[in-house]
């Protein structure tokens, strides 16, 4: 990942509501596409430095840490 720029990991976000975590992790490195996926959805699995999977619960709560990937 020391290809991709800015912050790359927000482990203080978990527990947090998903939108404001989408909109902290776009405000903190304005590179990035925060996107907002529910628990057991698939995702595609490349790698891509624009992009930060922001992994929610069926409460809407951030459960894994987002990390660029």
């Amino acid at each position: 990942m020391s290809e991709c720029k800015g912050k790359s990991s927000w482990p203080e976000l978990v527990g947090v509501k998903g939108t404001v975590a989408e909109a902290t992790i776009e405000k903190e490195n304005p590179l990035v596409n925060a996107i907002i996926v529910d628990e057991g959805s698939m995702v595609i699995a490349n790698f891509q430095c624009d992009r930060v999977w922001v992994w929610i619960n069926k409460q809407g709560f951030v459960y894994q840490v987002p990390t660029i990937g």
